[in-house]
């Protein structure tokens, strides 16, 4: 019978990729033209 010796740490890989893509993805979004404008709009109300 074989055992799932390396089974952990290929999940933490897959895991680990997964969200290197989604914070990828997440800053693409932020850093947007139009949500950049947004987000510098409710700072700048949030301090005035």
């Amino acid at each position: 019978m074989r055992g799932d010796d390396g089974m952990n740490t290929a999940e933490y890989a897959v895991g680990t990729l997964a969200a290197v893509a989604f914070a990828a993805v997440l800053y693409k979004v932020v850093t947007s033209g139009a949500v950049f404008g947004a987000l510098t709009s409710i700072i700048q109300k949030a301090l005035a």
